[in-house]
């Protein structure tokens, strides 16, 4: 499987505008900016690239619990999860230097013991989390 976005800029770095476009066009010439990244706080106005990451980490974990409890013989009512990615000033520019899974789950049948292993195991094997192992991710695992 193959899948492209791309991604077109102008100008420089603090005051260029971009957009940005998906495959599937979900994303159809989206703004993105300096501005839009590091100064609009409520993130309405455009997305971002750490904004991207969350959406593609948070559904990519998701989809693979979802595997990993069928493997299991579980069937979950909900797996909602939110992704937090860190973007900090290190020396030479910016890193993110943090990911953080917040996971809230219904499965009917299963032990409190039984879902943290199975939610540990989707976090390591989940494709995104595989990519993203250069930083350190957290997970908040909740079983209602």
């Amino acid at each position: 499987m193959i899948r492209t976005a791309q991604a077109h800029w102008a100008g420089n770095g603090q005051q260029g505008e971009g957009s940005l476009t998906t495959q599937s066009k979900v994303l159809n010439n989206q703004p993105y900016s300096f501005k839009l990244r590091f100064e609009n706080a409520d993130g309405q106005a455009g997305t971002n690239p750490e904004e991207l990451i969350a959406a593609a980490h948070s559904g990519c974990f998701s989809m693979a619990l979802a595997f990993a409890l069928g493997a299991s013989g579980f069937t979950a009512d909900s797996i909602d999860t939110e992704a937090t990615v860190k973007l900090d000033p290190v020396e030479g520019g910016f890193a993110i230097t943090g990911i953080t899974l917040k996971l809230t789950a219904k499965i009917p049948g299963i032990s409190k013991d039984q879902f943290d292993a199975i939610a540990a195991g989707a976090k390591a094997n989940c494709p995104v989390s595989k990519a993203l192992s250069s930083v350190q991710i957290t997970l908040e695992a909740t079983l209602l």
